[in-house]
């Protein structure tokens, strides 16, 4: 038998090196596809969009929270990939009559450089995963010194509206937006904190508004909302997947940061 350890610390054990994924995480299935595992992935979800084709191919087994016991059954995976955020400890403890879940745990680019590593060990494909980490560290490091010649700003990122909710501490969209020199008007909040719009002030006027493109489709009337309560802050519609796809998202995610940054 094979044990491994995921990032919550639960022990997975395998009867073999599994060949038979599904991957319950948009994120993760593009990282697994990268990692030349796109032939193992037999079932995914109705967001998993990248690589574009991926959903015509494989089974579609529902969403991030809530999927189809018995598709996922039928399919017979070695294991399935969740994450402690994307989906609930409810359909892991279900998922896991089925198959061994592997649960991943991302606030940090650390926490992806740890979970590229165990995706190494854990498919045997470890010559792939340290390409993919070398390549991500000096994106990383070049992005830094990018930034390090940008001014600092304060910044609220929206990610819903109807309650109105912002990216807070404790959040993969955090760290981003730390690295990219932006003080979080939130910072002192936890995860994804309700908001009032006319009590926006209080909280510090803010240079710029970001308005994520997921989960949460804002357009321009939103804009305009957001606008009626603050005093000079620049609203700007950011791509959501470079502030919250981790994985081999992040490849992409400082070229399109460095584009932002100018545009501010």
């Amino acid at each position: 038998m094979l044990s491994y350890k995921d990032q919550l610390g639960r022990i997975i054990t395998l009867a073999k090196s599994p060949k038979s994924i599904i991957s319950l995480v948009p994120s993760q299935t593009e990282l697994l596809c990268d990692l030349g595992l796109e032939a193992n992935i037999v079932g995914v979800t109705k967001f998993c969009i990248h690589p574009y084709h991926l959903k015509s191919v494989k089974t579609m087994v529902g969403g991030t929270k809530n999927v189809h016991l018995d598709k996922i059954k039928a399919l017979q995976p070695d294991i399935i990939l969740c994450n402690k955020e994307e989906n609930t400890p409810e359909m892991v403890e279900m998922l896991q009559e089925i198959a061994p879940v592997h649960v991943s745990d991302i606030e940090t680019i650390d926490d992806t450089i740890e979970l590229i590593t165990l995706y190494g060990v854990l498919f045997s494909c470890r010559t792939e995963a340290i390409k993919i980490i070398q390549k991500l560290q000096f994106k990383l490091n070049d992005f830094k010194e990018f930034v390090a010649q940008q001014p600092s700003l304060k910044v609220i990122y929206f990610i819903w509206r109807a309650p109105w909710m912002v990216a807070a501490n404790g959040t993969f969209i955090h760290h981003l937006l730390v690295l990219n020199g932006f003080e979080n008007v939130y910072a002192d909040e936890f995860r994804y904190p309700e908001v009032e719009l006319k009590k926006l002030r209080l909280k510090g006027d803010a240079d710029v508004v970001l308005l994520s493109s997921e989960p949460y489709p804002f357009k321009e009337e939103h804009a305009f909302e957001v606008g009626r309560f603050t005093h000079h802050a620049k609203t700007v519609f950011v791509d959501g997947e470079y502030f919250s796809w981790y994985g081999t998202r992040l490849l992409r995610a400082f070229d399109y940061f460095k584009v932002l940054r100018k545009q501010l």
